[in-house]
């Protein structure tokens, strides 16, 4: 697949993509922590795993079986905590501006696809005025599949009414790789987010990968 040259329009991936939301999420899970007399677990071992979300969060923060009641109940009020402070800190990536007004600018659209829930990512983008920039916000529950399927990104490209190889997708994840690739869309892996230890971005199949968000103006 070949990326285009001129793309009409940009989707996001949101935690780790456009937003640095790891500092929101790791406070909500080290709150959680200290409510159960544990410590708190070092910022850069929480970093790596935000993309993943709710279910990786709780893996790292507590030693309870997924399918346990103890894991769910500690999720779902790591989930409460993180709602209560979805914007404290979370802020545009550095450069991420300038990249978007860049794409406002030339009059190209642009827009979010992320599988974070609806009832955190319409407060958050909210809270940070972001709310009414996009074309299109595609959250984890606006569709029946998540990414990794592809389906979040036909529904992006059919509210943009262009068709899947005329857009590009930005993301930090391998799902969204998989989900982009699968959907024919050109597709960048965001080497700034948050990326593990044991991830392999270059395995992943991208179009490119690029180290900071400037560098989507290369793509331009």
């Amino acid at each position: 697949m070949t990326t285009n040259s001129s793309p009409q329009a940009i989707l996001f991936d949101l935690d780790g993509t456009l937003l640095d939301t790891a500092p929101d999420m790791a406070q909500a899970l080290n709150h959680v922590r200290a409510e159960n007399g544990l410590k708190p677990l070092p910022f850069d071992t929480i970093r790596p795993h935000v993309s993943n979300g709710s279910f990786a969060l709780t893996r790292i923060g507590f030693s309870f079986p997924d399918d346990s009641q103890e894991f769910e109940r500690h999720r779902q009020r790591f989930l409460e905590i993180y709602g209560q402070h979805v914007a404290d800190d979370t802020r545009l990536f550095p450069g991420m501006e300038t990249v978007l007004n860049q794409i406002e600018r030339t009059h190209r659209m642009w827009g979010i696809v992320t599988n974070k829930p609806a009832w955190l990512t319409q407060p958050l983008l909210k809270a940070l005025e972001l709310h009414e920039r996009p074309e299109c916000i595609i959250s984890g529950d606006s569709t029946a599949r998540s990414k990794p399927h592809p389906e979040p990104l036909f529904k992006a490209a059919e509210l943009l009414r262009t068709d899947t190889s005329n857009c590009l997708y930005i993301g930090d994840a391998e799902r969204d790789v998989k989900a982009a690739v699968a959907a024919r869309m050109p597709v960048l892996v965001a080497a700034y987010g948050y990326i593990g230890p044991d991830d392999d971005p270059l395995s992943w199949g991208g179009d490119g990968r690029i180290t900071s968000p400037e560098q989507i103006l290369e793509w331009l």
